[in-house]
């Protein structure tokens, strides 16, 4: 939001529809080109087809209102299928029970905006979980890795809940030894990821769940990143670990459409065990004198465009276009993290499990306390990396610490340009070994406000 107020003032008459376009146009001048596979943040693309069906399902629905599926009844049959498709995918038809799901069968769940909302809305059961046990929890915690994502913190802020972060291993996965020394009698749910967004790497979900359900909490998994990619790759061959609900002591799960399923922001889905956990997720009220006022998530309206959109690429798709995706994403992936470590200099952060990961300069600048001394110590900076690859062929990466990284997340829509981008890492890794280059900036801010 802009400090004060704005320079402008709303136009005293209106302007010509085509005016207002083209001056949108210039306003996106100096956006990053996604489209051309330049970009390893934030946008998923299945190419030029999946992004005209999406224009034209989100235009059919773009007055629409999901608020109240009985004014738009064909929104509600969208959802349903949005929920029941994913539910297929995340192995609620191989659940065998266990935890506190067992003795219920049927998984529920529900759309929301984004993973971020998924994650809320699944640390808000938790708590509401917990304040409705034999022995009520006055003050809840979650007990997750450092790995886990930001939206948790969100979570804890918004709900009163403490969150209780435990350092990964080495290998950047959550360690369930030190998580269970976390836990206690205010504990209501432990958190892991598949794969986690910082470093790519799919947590030890079945310790996790187990130890979830020895103590008689929660578990949930954030697949936020994952859930629309790993069942296919696990259908290639390529991810063999269990993470997704078929596990026991799994009681909740999130998924994005948006991410991996191609669909247009935001749509995400976050799914319960059992009947009983979901009913604890939407909001009911008639304390107004509006009548009865239900919603599932946090939002009351919520924009029919997305949802239109989702439902529209699943089916378009299918299981065998997921497939091919998945594989063109694999082997872009390959070929980048093949440059990545062949360069002498240069790491992949951990032993990433799918298709996203985090890179950077290795050898001495690992161990260095700082950048400079790295540097000086013969290593590769890691955000010189960055601004050297953005200044050669306009690759962006997001940067994260710790420990320093440029963050890949890479996509079908990467499969063209990854020849290109693996010969820039390999050319600029040869320009900055043994330079003492520095970048200056060394910010990693990823939200914004």
């Amino acid at each position: 939001m802009a400090d004060g107020f704005p320079d402008n003032r709303l136009p005293a008459h209106g302007t010509d529809a085509d005016a207002v376009l083209a001056r949108m146009g210039e306003l996106r001048a100096d956006d990053r080109d996604w489209k051309g596979g330049r970009v390893f943040s934030l946008v998923y693309s299945a190419g030029d087809a999946v992004q005209d069906l999406l224009r034209r399902a989100s235009n059919l629905y773009s007055a629409e209102n999901a608020l109240n599926t009985m004014v738009f009844p064909s929104l509600g049959w969208m959802q349903h299928d949005i929920v029941t498709i994913t539910a297929g995918l995340l192995g609620a038809d191989r659940m065998t029970g266990g935890g506190a799901a067992e003795g219920t069968s049927e998984v529920r769940g529900y759309l929301t905006s984004g993973g971020t909302e998924s994650l809320l809305q699944a640390t808000k059961t938790a708590r509401d979980w917990g304040r409705g046990q034999e022995r009520p929890v006055e003050r809840p915690n979650m007990v997750l890795a450092t790995s886990a994502h930001a939206a948790f913190e969100k979570a804890a802020h918004y709900f009163d809940v403490e969150s209780r972060r435990i350092a990964v291993g080495t290998d950047f996965r959550a360690d369930p030894d030190t998580m269970a020394d976390a836990i206690d009698d205010d504990t209501v749910m432990v958190v892991g990821s598949a794969p986690s967004y910082p470093q790519g790497v799919i947590d030890p979900i079945p310790t996790l769940a187990g130890l979830a359900a020895e103590r008689g909490i929660l578990c949930h998994v954030d697949a936020c990143l994952g859930g629309f990619i790993l069942p296919f790759l696990g259908q290639l061959g390529q991810v063999t670990k269990p993470w997704d609900l078929s596990v026991p002591g799994v009681t909740s799960i999130s998924a994005d459409l948006h991410k991996y399923g191609y669909a247009s922001k935001g749509v995400s889905v976050v799914l319960y065990s059992s009947r009983d956990l979901a009913r604890l997720q939407p909001f009911i009220t008639s304390n107004w004198l509006g009548g009865l006022y239900g919603s599932p998530s946090m939002a009351g309206t919520r924009p029919a465009g997305p949802i239109a959109a989702g439902w529209a690429v699943l089916q378009y798709l299918g299981n065998d276009g997921y497939l091919r995706l998945a594989e063109d994403t694999w082997r872009a992936a390959a070929t980048i993290r093949g440059a990545i470590d062949r360069a002498p200099g240069l790491a992949v952060r951990g032993d990433p499990d799918a298709t996203v990961f985090a890179f950077g300069g290795s050898g001495p600048f690992e161990g260095a306390t700082d950048a400079k001394a790295a540097v000086l110590s013969g290593g590769i900076d890691t955000f010189a990396l960055g601004d050297h690859l953005a200044d050669r062929g306009g690759w962006y990466f997001d940067r994260q610490s710790p420990p320093d990284s440029l963050h890949a997340t890479v996509h079908a829509g990467h499969a063209a340009v990854a020849d290109e981008l693996a010969a820039d890492i390999t050319a600029v890794a040869a320009e900055l070994a043994g330079s003492g280059a520095q970048a200056s900036n060394r910010d990693t801010t990823y939200g914004t406000t």
